[in-house]
């Protein structure tokens, strides 16, 4: 099993909460790690708006959900405001995350090719290791999908 690099586990990062924390402090039992483009565009408000709808039930499970993107930190607030979501998000603004999670791959949008995020989701321990990953990710039922695991890693 993949265990993240302690010293990313532990780094402090830009929560929308205001907060510079790491994943150590905010990660105790489980945790949702979904990793999405950018903010505001279509695919990013579906998946985010379909984890909100069932974080409920991932917080009854003991588990945790993070959203991150490379967006700044004024522009994941105003995303987690915009759709009321009740879990927080991460600016990954040096990508300290996305490098750790390999997320930044080479992307064709148009025929013009640039680095970028791919969608992508982690479950976590408390200590940082992958217990599960979806990579490619497509956003319609993939929330769904993930609470299901998480339900069957809490079995």
């Amino acid at each position: 099993m993949v265990k993240i690099d302690n010293k990313v586990w532990q780094q402090a990062l830009s929560f929308t909460d205001g907060n510079q924390s790491s994943m150590a402090q905010r990660v105790k039992k489980n945790a949702v790690l979904y990793f999405y483009p950018r903010a505001n565009t279509p695919g990013c408000t579906n998946e985010s708006k379909d984890f909100s709808e069932l974080y409920e039930q991932f917080q009854t499970l003991g588990c945790e959900v993070i959203g991150v993107s490379a967006d700044s930190l004024k522009k994941q607030q105003n995303f987690k405001k915009k759709y009321d979501m009740p879990f927080e998000l991460v600016a990954d603004v040096e990508e300290v995350l996305c490098q750790a999670f390999a997320v930044i791959v080479e992307k064709n949008m148009y025929g013009k090719k640039f680095m970028g995020i791919e969608r992508s989701t982690f479950i976590l321990d408390g200590d940082g290791k992958v217990l599960h990953e979806w990579r490619k990710v497509k956003v319609p039922e993939h929330a769904k999908e993930v609470l299901t695991q998480v339900k069957e890693i809490n079995q």
